[in-house]
């Protein structure tokens, strides 16, 4: 025979917070009286009452001078406000998963929703639900509400908020949520079963499928034990549900090849353990997980924790307000959602789920409630300042993205750590426009880095000037004459342009940037122009680089003969008259000549009888003398000979 004990048996956390309060109430000496049994274990309200937590009925019953201790069930609305009204000392013991759903179904109510609640009516954590609304309507199950909701079709298009009992079980909730949606045009649910619960009994399931008998602990009022009894029948022969162990069937089990053992969110882990001891007792192989099992369990009360610690869990279950972790301790570990992460828009189901071992931070420890507050978000945040403080010491370079400009100069978000970045060292001019780099993802030194004040200074200019430095060594090492570069025009000035080819300024001499007589530099180029360049030549010791701009095929004489051939007819300008003729430009950069004979039918004594200087005529090519690089035209040549009449 074997024993194997479910890993999650035994209290849950909102149980566990509950008997922590009173517990504490204890310790601090006050006068309490519990609103109801505090869990459903007998066993544990009888424990509070030796030590003088007795259980009262209503709210009348609490004596003057006597805190009130409401149970984990919760209570009505109408309950809590009378509490209040008598002006009594309020300990709410509520399990937070259903403080949740009362909030759900009074926020639903005020919105002109209709609550639907799931669960056993007469159950006290059902009924303080309905408590918190006008008019509730509860369901058992799915067959009770399908009856309702036929009953009236009107109601079908009634706009309603539907809850579930924590402690129910997957399967019910299922089925109630597929009749819903089948009908009703307006529905809204919540998926309220808490996770532990659900997670208990999908661990019993597969356990009970494993055994050959199972033992499930707890109180028989429990609602819980009760399901996770029905839960381990569907899947093993044998299933015996005992309050301790003083009503195990010792018989029955020695029979059994392999026992499992579970128990309900309100057993106390003495009796659970109590179980497990008898069955030992009866077996001197007890399977090693179980044996394991209870060794860390004797173990739990022996390891501390502080505030400030970094500890390993294992996350057990994720509710609707927190995640639950198992630190291997006495202590319920939960991360509050907003410990999860930095990011608002990150949902804690999508980056962890059950069974995920995670490295958090201890915010606070309760040891009187047994709980401890931990927090993924503060220890993310913590190694994100790590990082940065290593690459602060290391020189490395990291991504940030710009948030908002100030009065100094930029501010940047580095996983999220601020980090400022002083005006002179964003890369920006003086006087330029800072703003354009908001909302740009930008890389940046780390040049100041205080912990204690929490203080980083970056420098984009920094990681500017290393790029810059490295393809001022890349570009030497691969120059060459003839080699072409898209650089960008720097400056002017009266002998040719500076061009910045990659880090490295280059001259582009006045006569490099124009196959045409130009005066100024500036009648090309102009600064921030992108232009193509090649090198004429350079000097690696002295840094000096000789850039050509103009190329052969911007050479207007080579463009003139791919354009035009002899016998073409062609619009000049007049630019220049002289005694033998009259200079014309074809194109610039390009005159032809037309020689006084050519310049009219009839004889011209002097070129300005019949043309002046900027005067736009045509005329015929008739010679082109591509050595000399001489054209001859005629405007002659296109007029109609007078002896030609005859």
């Amino acid at each position: 025979m074997s024993v194997r004990v479910a890993a999650s048996a035994g209290f849950c956390f909102g149980v566990d917070r509950a008997v922590g309060l009173v517990e504490q109430t204890v310790r601090e000496g006050k006068r309490a009286v519990t609103l109801g049994p505090i869990i459903h274990n007998h066993h544990v309200v009888q424990h509070f009452a030796a030590l003088g937590v007795r259980e009262i009925a209503s709210p009348e019953e609490v004596p003057a001078g006597s805190a009130v201790i409401i149970r984990s069930h919760g209570v009505s609305r109408a309950v809590y406000e009378a509490l209040q009204a008598r002006g009594l000392e309020i300990i709410d013991a509520t399990c937070p998963f259903v403080s949740r759903i009362h909030r759900i179904v009074q926020e639903a109510e005020a919105n002109g929703r209709q609550p639907l609640i799931i669960g056993t009516p007469e159950h006290p954590e059902v009924v303080a639900i309905a408590g918190w609304c006008r008019h509730p309507l509860v369901f058992p199950d799915g067959e009770a509400l399908q009856k309702w909701l036929d009953d009236d079709p009107k109601r079908h298009d009634l706009p309603f908020t539907m809850v579930s009992q924590t402690t129910s079980t997957q399967f019910l909730w299922d089925s109630c949520k597929k009749i819903a949606k089948k009908v009703c045009t307006n529905l809204e649910f919540f998926d309220t079963i808490c996770k532990a619960t659900e997670n208990r009994q999908a661990e019993a399931a597969a356990l009970a499928a494993q055994c050959d008998a199972m033992i499930v602990v707890g109180d028989r009022k429990s609602s819980n034990t009760g399901r996770l009894a029905h839960i381990c029948a569907a899947h093993c022969p044998q299933v015996f549900l005992v309050d301790n162990a003083s009503e195990l069937d010792l018989p029955k089990l020695r029979q059994a090849g392999t026992i499992g053992i579970t128990a309900g969110a309100s057993t106390p882990a003495w009796i659970i353990k109590e179980v497990n001891h008898t069955m030992s007792e009866i077996n001197t192989t007890v399977d090693a997980a179980a044996e394991e099992s209870f060794e860390e369990l004797l173990g739990q009360g022996i390891k501390t924790l502080n505030t400030g610690d970094k500890v390993l869990g294992t996350v057990t279950a994720i509710g609707n307000t927190e995640i639950q972790v198992d630190l291997d301790t006495k202590h319920a570990g939960y991360i509050p959602y907003d410990e999860v992460s930095a990011d608002p828009t990150v949902k804690a189901e999508d980056i962890l789920k059950v069974g995920d071992e995670i490295e958090v931070f201890v915010v606070r420890v309760n040891d009187q409630e047994g709980t401890v507050q931990l927090s993924k978000k503060k220890l993310d945040g913590m190694k994100v300042w790590d990082d940065v403080e290593a690459a602060a010491e290391n020189k490395d370079t990291v991504e940030g993205v710009i948030t908002e400009e100030n009065k100094g100069g930029l501010v940047a978000n580095v996983k999220g750590v601020r980090v400022f970045i002083p005006a002179s060292q964003t890369g920006i001019p003086k006087g330029g426009d800072m703003s354009a780099l908001k909302g740009q993802t930008v890389k940046m030194k780390i040049t100041e880095f205080n912990r204690a004040r929490r203080r980083v200074v970056g420098s984009i200019r920094m990681v500017n000037a290393e790029a810059r430095k490295a393809a001022v060594e890349k570009l030497w090492s691969e120059i060459e004459v003839g080699k072409k570069y898209l650089g960008t025009v720097k400056s002017l000035t009266s002998y040719g342009a500076f061009v910045d080819i990659g880090g490295v300024d280059g001259m582009v001499h006045i006569s490099e940037l124009s196959w045409g007589h130009i005066r100024t530099p500036g009648e090309v180029v102009k600064p921030g122009d992108q232009i193509e360049v090649f090198v004429l030549k350079f000097d690696p010791e002295k840094k000096k680089i000789s850039l050509g701009y103009k190329t052969p095929e911007m050479n207007p004489w080579n463009q003139f003969l791919a354009k035009y051939s002899v016998g073409d007819v062609v619009t000049v300008k007049i630019v220049k008259l002289v005694d033998f003729g009259a200079f014309a430009e074809i194109m610039p950069g390009v005159d032809g000549l037309i020689h006084i004979s050519q310049i009219s039918d009839h004889r011209v004594e002097k070129a300005s009888d019949a043309l002046q200087e900027g005067q736009e005529v045509e005329a015929k090519i008739i010679d082109v003398d591509t050595d000399r690089k001489r054209i001859s035209l005629s405007i002659r040549a296109l007029l109609v000979p007078q002896n030609d009449e005859d």
